[in-house]
């Protein structure tokens, strides 16, 4: 199969062959930055689809079926993982859509999910610029973030039997810490050469993004949601 430019053979063959850390940094964040701009799209369809309303579940497997595509074509540097991760953040803006549109509802929803994405983009950007000039070395924070992300989705299942809103608020406030602690370790493994695939990267921090803007969404709407 043939190979995308945006993969190197190996961690080893990438710098032999003069692809920098520098190199991998532009194109992860330009990735990022297309797959953010296309979710945006497809949530603004999702809005206005039927069927993302009626069948969400369907679209949330498909995601998570793309996900893991991406991840098995990511490993291999296979050229299909572009593709990919475009159908991947695709399908997760359609099933944003509605979730956004449920929030807008709300009479003060615009100001709630401009508060959201303006907060989204000051937690990365902090965090993500803090790792990139500081090229610390967050690896050790793995194991914790990992535990901290099994409790979250453990939580959250857990709490779509029981329905109850402060556990969520909980919920929602550990997610923005475990997510704004993965910006720095993706950043960190980039940085300092542990991942020099560009598409996992890239994917790692749309994750992080998303994930971020939700729990913003979920904390904001609770604390200070207006309803007509």
């Amino acid at each position: 199969m043939a190979r995308s430019n945006l993969f190197p053979d190996s961690p080893s063959a990438s710098y032999q062959s003069g692809s920098s850390v520098t190199t991998v940094i532009h194109r992860a964040y330009a990735l990022l930055a297309a797959t953010l701009l296309f979710s945006a799209l497809t949530a603004v369809i999702g809005m206005r689809t039927v069927f993302v309303y009626q069948h969400p579940f369907i679209i949330m497997i498909a995601a998570f079926i793309s996900l893991f595509a991406v991840q098995w074509t990511g490993g291999k540097n296979s050229a299909m993982a572009i593709p990919l991760v475009f159908l991947f953040t695709g399908l997760m803006g359609l099933s944003l859509g509605p979730v956004i549109a449920m929030y807008l509802k709300l009479a003060n929803g615009p100001e709630i999910v401009a508060e959201s994405l303006v907060g989204t983009a000051a937690i990365f950007g902090s965090l993500s610029l803090y790792a990139l000039v500081s090229r610390r070395n967050f690896s050790y924070m793995g194991g914790f973030l990992m535990t901290g992300l099994v409790i979250v989705v453990l939580a959250s299942l857990a709490n779509m039997f029981f329905h109850l809103a402060g556990l969520q608020l909980v919920i929602a406030g550990m997610a923005l810490l475990v997510f704004s602690g993965l910006v720095l370790f993706d950043t960190s493994r980039m940085v300092n050469g542990g991942e020099t695939r560009p598409v996992i990267i890239a994917v790692s921090l749309y994750l992080d993004v998303l994930n971020i803007f939700m729990a913003l969404l979920e904390i904001l709407g609770a604390t200070q949601g207006r309803r007509d």
